[in-house]
């Protein structure tokens, strides 16, 4: 058997190695004729999987290390027979780490602002219940979910009133409620001055050229953009003109990157009808400080595991010496370094604010042994 990766997955080798030959291709580049030969075709969000990619290919297994699914044509893999599987919520909890992140920079008076959260799936609804454990004031739109799934639930307008807006929406351009364009020009000349505005989801969701031309004309919000239209052909002047500038990582988390490429390999042996094997945890080790008793405490310790200033400051020295923004862009997300998330981290369970450390998803320390 024949596999054909993405080359910014990790594990493959240790994971489908045993099954089949490897090979690794650059993502944006993956062709027809890469994966001709190939059995299972595994891929990221950056390489299109439709009819003319997988045409006269013998491709049967499809699998997206990722927790959005519009860079696949689902009905055609479906008419082909051709089994697909990817990883939802695989990154929940580091998507929320970087929400959290910016929360701390841009509102560090976080708790005491009113949050919304438009779209509420894996990644939206894991930071409503992270946020509500906490007694933050927090309000939802997504019109496929009831008041009875979440009671803070609003319409889109009542939403944009929030101090802090999170988007997490999957792209989609058809049905009922598509999202693409979802916050125009008008939607958004019309959010309050120092809002603070965080995109996580997908790029398109927003329309960039009326989010530069507020931006523009009233340096009023506080933006920070994970994702961006036209990915990786981003605009620079947008990049320039955000608080917060990162080249889609928010996801980026080595727990996350383990868990997308776990679930692939679990359909995949399911598919093969192969006995799944148990496979160790990531060990937990890092310390944080969290000995003083002041309100900065959370914060401290959420920046202490990932601080957000850090990718926008190397992206904006990436993008100041590219011509080009696209292969910067790419080169970002392939050299990205490791990144844990708050379960790799543990904390002193006598700190004042354990109980909030606890519900974020920090550990406590293990007692000291004889």
């Amino acid at each position: 058997m024949r596999v054909v990766a993405d080359e910014n997955i990790p594990n493959i080798e240790r994971l489908f190695g045993v099954y089949a030959q490897i090979k690794r291709v650059p993502g944006r580049s993956i062709s027809s004729a890469d994966i001709a030969d190939a059995d299972v075709l595994l891929v990221r969000s950056v390489t299109r999987v439709n009819k003319s990619l997988l045409e006269n290919t013998r491709v049967a297994f499809v699998g997206s290390a990722t927790i959005g699914t519009d860079h696949i044509d689902i009905e055609y893999l479906r008419e082909q027979g051709i089994i697909f599987a990817y990883a939802p919520g695989c990154n929940a909890s580091a998507v929320v780490q970087y929400d959290l992140s910016v929360f701390a920079r841009l509102r560090p008076n976080w708790r005491n602002a009113r949050i919304g959260i438009v779209g509420c799936g894996n990644v939206g609804g894991r930071l409503y219940r992270v946020l509500k454990a906490l007694g933050v004031d927090v309000q939802v739109y997504d019109p496929f979910l009831t008041r009875n799934q979440v009671p803070d639930l609003t319409d889109l307008g009542r939403v944009a009133e929030s101090d802090i807006l999170c988007l997490h929406t999957p792209l989609t351009r058809n049905g009922a409620h598509p999202t693409e364009g979802m916050l125009n020009h008008e939607y958004i000349d019309a959010l309050p001055s120092g809002t603070v505005l965080i995109n996580a989801g997908r790029g398109e969701v927003i329309d960039n050229d009326a989010l530069l031309q507020r931006l523009l004309a009233r340096a009023d919000l506080h933006v920070a953009l994970d994702v961006w239209a036209c990915e990786p052909h981003i605009d620079r002047t947008l990049v320039q003109t955000v608080s917060i500038a990162t080249p889609h990582i928010a996801g980026h988390s080595q727990e996350g990157k383990e868990r997308g490429v776990r679930m692939l390999h679990d359909a995949f042996l399911t598919w093969q009808r192969i006995p799944k094997l148990d496979d160790e945890p990531m060990s937990s080790t890092a310390h944080i400080n969290t000995t003083s008793s002041d309100e900065d405490t959370v914060n401290r310790a959420i920046l202490a595991s990932y601080d957000v200033l850090e990718d926008d400051r190397r992206f904006r020295h990436a993008v100041n010496q590219a011509n080009a923004l696209a292969p910067a862009f790419d080169a970002f997300r392939k050299a990205y370094p490791v990144r844990r998330e708050f379960t790799h981290y543990r904390y002193n369970p006598a700190s004042p604010d354990a109980n909030s450390l606890k519900t974020l998803g920090f550990l406590p320390n293990l007692p000291a042994t004889n």
